[in-house]
């Protein structure tokens, strides 16, 4: 029970023929089996998982669920609040205190009644493609447990892989949910910013569902997309029908794509992960796709200012902290904030200014296609030790030219599985669509969900 999906699981309780009690033991039990190895976790409650999901069996009984999602396995990434749980924003330099109040992911959750099991692990601040954290154990990936998950939803995209239940909330500002989608071989949709409101809010950041099939994300959208003024972006209250994402590959008939194989900034895209994007462009033109090549429209100044920018954001965090706190930051993170320390007021303002080139680079480059495709990630997922794949704090982000992108350019991009190295390690697949059209996103996803080749079969846990 713990690979049912949503939508199994709701017409399962609605007739009686599953009890949201056994599918929360069975969910555990998963977890028992992997966790040891994966450590994908954090705050892991099965008394309290228990204890909501007999609730929830009782108001099924009743006939009166809370909302759509009442019973589903849900975990939340460590960085969204959760009313009376710390954030230690996966490093060991902050001071614990428990959360007032629940973010708004969270609350709708709670809310429509879903069974919340266990928040999960992520690197320091967010700030690396890797489970590496001063203070959460080293999360890895199920495929191939010496490789990194990615980050920095890292638990979250591990705990999809392995079964941990159907949908895992986590957050992106750079590529932080659909990076661990790519190398772990799930579904994850980064929607328009203001979709899923988030608080605190921050530019370019948006949470997100991170599911192994298209139908668990769209489902989970019903419930996390409505406005919440917290979210100083939240968008508008909008009547999608987001239950209506399950179309047919002719869907794809006359759609006019874009296929962009080069980011022009970073890292090279690897020949495994270039051929795989080029069979599923294959295979979406095969199904009436108008598909032509995209010329790049970053540049590395781009994602160098970006990164310098944040730089200086981490150093004057830093230097807030108190001297024996900053020597608990993770020595690469540390490296990587005070390389900031000489930089000057021009030099951090042409660096911000990237943000907004960003912005109208990717929104003129993305005009004239009604949805664009890319590798998710240049690169196959490394060894789960390092903290990004370069290992170099002066280079940190060179494997986010495909994703960042879209965070700036406020577009919705969803990262799904379009094939395998010669490893089995999973290659993800971009699909970016225009500005609020999350919707179509999720059918273009859920087209190619059904003609991209045969998957592989989920990991399992090592015997012991």
């Amino acid at each position: 029970m713990h690979g049912l999906g949503v939508a199994e699981l709701v017409r399962g309780y609605a007739q009686g023929a599953l009890s949201p009690v056994e599918v929360t033991q069975a969910v555990l039990d998963r977890v028992e089996s992997w966790e040891g190895r994966l450590q994908a976790t954090w705050l892991l409650r099965p008394g309290e998982a228990l204890a909501q999901a007999q609730a929830s069996e009782a108001r099924w009984r009743q006939g009166a669920p809370l909302g759509p999602l009442d019973g589903v396995p849900v975990t939340i990434k460590e960085n969204i609040a959760t009313r009376g749980d710390p954030m230690p924003a996966g490093t060991a330099a902050v001071d614990l205190a428990p959360a007032a109040a629940d973010a708004p992911p969270a609350a709708r959750m709670k809310e429509t009644g879903a069974v919340f099991f266990a928040k999960t692990t992520m690197p320091d601040y967010g700030m690396l493609s890797s489970g590496l954290s001063s203070f959460h154990r080293l999360a890895r990936n199920p495929w191939d447990l010496s490789r990194t998950p990615g980050g920095s939803s890292a638990g979250a995209g591990a705990a999809t892989a392995a079964g941990y239940g159907p949908l895992h909330l986590g957050t992106d500002i750079g590529g932080s949910l659909r990076l661990p989608a790519s190398w772990c071989g799930i579904f994850t949709l980064k929607p328009s910013l203001g979709r899923i409101p988030i608080d605190p809010p921050y530019m370019g950041r948006a949470a997100g569902p991170m599911t192994r099939t298209v139908s668990d994300a769209a489902l989970a959208m019903q419930v996390l997309a409505q406005p919440d003024a917290r979210d100083s972006m939240s968008l508008p209250a909008q009547d999608i029908p987001w239950q209506d994402f399950d179309v047919e590959p002719g869907h794809l008939r006359g759609l006019r794509i874009g296929l962009l194989l080069e980011a022009g900034c970073g890292l090279p895209v690897e020949p495994e992960v270039r051929e795989a994007v080029e069979q599923a462009a294959r295979a979406l033109e095969a199904a009436g796709a108008i598909v032509e090549p995209m010329q790049p429209f970053m540049t590395q100044a781009m994602l160098d200012g970006m990164d310098h920018f944040w730089r200086m954001r981490s150093f004057v965090d830093m230097k807030a902290l108190r001297p024996e706190q900053r020597e608990r930051v993770l020595p690469y993170i540390r490296h990587w904030a005070e390389s900031a320390a000489g930089f000057g007021g021009d030099h951090v303002f042409r660096a911000f200014s990237q943000f907004h080139a960003t912005r109208v680079a990717t929104v003129q480059a993305c005009a004239r296609y009604d949805y664009v495709i890319s590798p998710t990630s240049p690169n196959l997922p490394v060894a789960a030790e390092l903290p990004s794949p370069t290992n170099d704090p002066l280079r940190p982000l060179e494997h986010i030219g495909f994703t960042v992108p879209f965070n700036m350019s406020e577009q919705p991009a969803a990262s799904i599985n379009c094939g395998y190295s010669s490893e089995g390690l999973p290659i993800g697949l971009q699909i970016a669509g225009q500005r609020f059209d999350d919707l179509g996103v999720l059918r273009v996803s859920r087209a190619f969900e059904q003609i991209r080749g045969a998957q592989h079969p989920w990991p399992e846990p090592p015997q012991s």
